[in-house]
């Protein structure tokens, strides 16, 4: 099968296509014809090793896993004798964070990640980006028990995350404010948000309003930059460790002081949460946004993209097959 591989770590350029022996299928496992995935900052990370304690996980000199590929959407080709949830030629959609692999025309994975049946008039393409991006947008907002009737601003309101949380957030009964840059504002205010700030055009950090939460969706600001943002005993949420891993430290010491302090939400994987998307997704509650379409062959184009920040939404590889 062709697949999209790396022996080392590296940038962009270490991603090359090649023919490898479809994987095979275990007891416990599915294999799904792989019609679509995902790059995103999850497999540009991985790749590259960056932050180092990757390496730690996943190899320290050569990497373990060399299919990377997190969201997959396709056909269940066969399953192994101790599967009962699906069956052969269902369409499924999900996410793999553990063995990885969507890179690929084909892929195992065990019916205990987060796996479901694509909605009824979805296409693989439309629903692949559904998983990633707003499981991380879900921790956010549930390891920092963001409800109804809560102010929240998210800053980096277009990416994967920040346009997940945004939508996630409406649907929880919060107040939204997003920071986005000016070419974004109609997207992100389709999204629901209910106030949209331009960065390019203001210090979103010197906004006269307070909010209960602060979500930096992108890992590109600080507590010490947001605080001046938050109510009293409001909370500062990031998606990244931040500069010299201080949200993990602050995480650790701000809550001992009874005021504005920082949540790290460690991810979780849950079974239950491609169900919860899914739901959603036939409900119209929750659409996740797609920028660029790129084919299996062009993979190394859409890790230059995903790596250059400039991406908003979600980038959506298509892989195709021989016999269609």
């Amino acid at each position: 099968m062709k697949a999209a591989v790396r022996a080392e770590y590296g940038p962009p350029e270490v991603v090359s296509i090649a023919e490898v022996d479809r994987p095979v299928v275990k007891d416990g496992d599915v294999l799904v014809k792989v019609h679509a995935t995902t790059v995103n900052r999850t497999d540009c990370a991985l790749r590259a090793a960056q932050p180092f304690i990757w390496r730690f996980f996943t190899g320290l000199i050569t990497p373990k896993v060399t299919i990377l590929g997190t969201e997959f959407a396709g056909e269940v080709e066969a399953v192994g004798r101790d599967v009962t949830a699906v069956k052969p030629g269902d369409r499924v959609f999900g996410y793999n964070d553990d063995g990885f692999g969507a890179h690929a025309q084909y892929m195992t994975a065990s019916p205990k990640v987060a796996l479901a049946l694509v909605p009824e008039g979805f296409t693989y393409e439309e629903v692949v980006p559904g998983t990633e991006g707003s499981h991380y947008a879900l921790n956010i907002i549930r390891s920092a028990r963001i409800g109804a009737g809560q102010s929240v601003l998210v800053y980096g309101a277009t990416g994967a995350i920040g346009s997940a949380a945004v939508q996630l957030l409406k649907n929880e009964g919060a107040d939204v404010t997003a920071v986005c840059a000016t070419e974004h504002l109609d997207l992100v205010a389709g999204l629901g948000a209910d106030r949209v700030v331009d960065y390019t055009a203001t210090d979103f950090t010197q906004d006269e309003r307070t909010y209960d939460a602060v979500i930096d969706a992108v890992g590109k600001t600080t507590f010490g930059r947001c605080r001046r943002l938050l109510k009293p005993r409001g909370i500062f949420v990031a998606s990244d460790v931040g500069p010299g891993a201080q949200n993990l430290l602050l995480a650790l010491v701000t809550p001992l002081f009874g005021g504005r302090r920082v949540v790290f939400p460690i991810p979780k994987d849950d079974p239950g949460m491609a169900e919860y998307f899914k739901g959603l997704i036939e409900a119209g509650t929750f659409r996740p946004v797609i920028d660029r379409r790129y084919p299996l062959d062009e993979i190394l184009e859409a890790h230059r993209y995903v790596e250059s920040g400039r991406k908003v939404g979600n980038v959506v590889i298509t892989v195709s097959h021989p016999e269609g």
